[in-house]
């Protein structure tokens, strides 16, 4: 076995073998990495807004979404989907990149995402947080308003993240799909400008994450507190406990409020087999206490107080939002792209590219990093395809080529492209309504990517700051940026990521993200007092690109 110092960088953390676990799970030391927001682009964390970063390093990671509105009470704190996972082609990748292109190269996961509260989370401006209303929508740019954003309830960020099988991620396994619920907060305090202690940004980051796979009793393998130090149960793959699928498997996603806190549940049509968390107590989540170190002769010390997650809002629509995400969104899909690149040779593994790979014809780049060889992951029974898995800042990699379905011929397609992830539009359960009582829809939909805030870290024409000028969809670098598309399949509406010539389409949109996503957006956030703004102030930051549909162009109550 690989021995570390203590010394080794946890970002290029080697992937190790586990004593009694299969050869085909990377390090759990690995995986915890992956969730250090501020120390790696890896692509599981939520995305920041573009005015926050740490030790001058931008954590950034592509997501295009897609948001779900509707007026009516219970749309934002419960959602039901139809979700089929996606196949791979037949024909494996290759390290020239000639051969297939597999689902884990395109994303890293998906998710499905929801606004909860957390009162130890930015904006820290109150410790209270009331579940379930809408009382908590706080977005006005104006610090003498009474909803002005900067008192804003704390917030915390669901991602229930589904990771594709072969390549290097939180399950890493070669064939299965596995689920976790993993829960994201932001210890900053937006009036004052203070973060929280030393303490805590080196054991867990300012943005720590609660994790948990989903498992077979809705037991969590361990407490899913960000400070605890057990990561081999918290990150291990358990065959039979730990909740695994197969590719093409059709699921029903259940994400809804109970009184001990969030509950999700995925039902596996095809298998017959059902996986849950539960974000309470007993599966032991909790919040990171913000204590700033305010005392330099007095440093803090790291805790974390038990608790259970709710959702925070009644509704979801433009103004259901967490104040220190990127996005807009409460309610909503999305995707977790541009965290690949090939390469031909690595200084260490989970180090530098020396090598450039088939998606550098140029020569190496500034983010080839966090890289692992072909020889080394075909020890895990993964795809033995040299890689690297970092932010994609200059969008040349795999997701960013025409490598999605429905960008070539369908023979092509069906030989080298994987099959499109489909899902639903989600139905609620309205307030006061029953559990098994008729599900409702959602009346309008939005379309949001996050690109001008990645876009800004390697394109000095683009401003976020300044109106969006000088940013363009897609990005400068790319030859393609996935849409979302609509089609019908026995008689059901079902959104797909992919091209705009998917089989059985039947709306692309304008077919082409330029279209689809729209317009730059510019969203208010709240910044620190002044002398001569003694109650805080606000900056605009134009980091999506975003089209609200009238409509839901989706629906499957027809």
């Amino acid at each position: 076995m690989i021995k570390l110092s203590k010394a080794t960088p946890l970002l290029i953390l080697p992937m190790l073998l586990w004593v009694g676990i299969a050869q085909s799970q990377v390090s759990n030391q690995f995986k915890a990495s992956l969730y250090k927001c501020d120390q790696n682009n890896a692509g599981f964390c939520t995305e920041l807004r573009h005015d926050k970063q740490f030790n001058g390093h931008y954590s950034g990671h592509d997501e295009p979404a897609l948001l779900f509105y509707s007026d009516k009470p219970g749309s934002g704190n419960n959602a039901v989907y139809h979700f089929t996972l996606p196949l791979d082609p037949p024909v494996p990748p290759q390290q020239d990149g000639s051969g297939g292109t597999f689902n884990f190269q395109l994303h890293t996961a998906s998710w499905f995402g929801m606004v909860l509260c957390d009162t130890q989370s930015a904006p820290n401006f109150t410790h209270v947080c009331v579940p379930n209303t809408d009382a908590n929508i706080f977005d006005n740019p104006d610090p003498n308003a009474p909803d002005y954003i900067g008192h804003h309830p704390g917030s915390a960020f669901l991602e229930l993240q589904f990771y594709p099988p072969g390549g290097v991620n939180t399950c890493s396994d070669p064939a299965k799909w596995c689920v976790a619920m993993v829960i994201f907060s932001f210890n900053s305090q937006d009036l004052t400008g203070l973060v929280n202690n030393q303490d805590c940004q080196q054991k867990v980051g300012l943005e720590p994450s609660n994790f948990a796979f989903l498992t077979t009793n809705g037991v969590s393998q361990a407490p899913a507190d960000p400070l605890n130090p057990d990561i081999n149960d918290k990150f291990s793959v358990f065959p039979g406990t730990t909740f695994q699928m197969d590719p093409g498997d059709r699921l029903i996603v259940d994400l809804h409020d109970t009184r001990e806190g969030l509950q999700v549940i995925v039902r596996d049509l095809t298998a017959k087999t059902t996986g849950s968390m539960t974000a309470s107590l007993a599966n032991g989540f909790a919040q990171v206490n913000f204590d700033p170190d305010t005392d330099p002769a007095h440093p803090k010390t790291c805790s974390s107080t038990p608790f259970a997650f709710h959702p925070m809002f009644a509704t979801s629509g433009e103004h259901t939002r967490s104040t220190w995400t990127a996005h807009t969104y409460n309610i909503a899909f999305s995707d977790e792209i541009g965290h690949f690149e090939l390469c031909n040779a690595v200084d260490q593994e989970g180090g530098n590219c020396i090598q450039a790979g088939a998606d550098d014809p140029q020569g190496l780049d500034d983010d080839d990093t966090g890289c692992f060889s072909g020889d080394f992951l075909s020890l895990f029974g993964l795809q033995p395809v040299g890689s690297c898995i970092n932010g994609d800042f200059d969008f040349d990699g795999a997701s960013y080529q025409s490598r999605w379905p429905g960008t070539g011929p369908k023979r092509v397609d069906a030989r080298f492209k994987p099959a499109p992830l489909r899902f639903t539009s989600p139905q609620f359960r309205r307030a006061g309504k029953g559990y098994d009582d008729d599900l409702e829809e959602y009346h309008r939909v939005a379309f949001e990517a996050d690109l001008p805030g990645i876009e800004f870290e390697s394109n000095p024409a683009c401003d976020v700051f300044n109106g969006g000028q000088g940013c363009t969809n897609p990005p400068a670098g790319a030859a393609f940026y996935p849409l979302f598309t609509t089609a019908r399949d026995e008689d059901n509406c079902h959104w797909q990521l992919g091209g705009p010539d998917i089989p059985g389409t039947t709306n692309n949109f304008g077919g082409s993200s330029t279209t689809e996503f729209g317009p730059i957006s510019g969203v208010p956030f709240a910044t620190p007092a002044t002398p001569t703004q003694p109650n805080g102030g606000s900056i605009i930051i134009f980091g999506n690109y975003r089209r609200i549909l009238p409509e839901n162009p989706c629906r499957n109550d027809d």
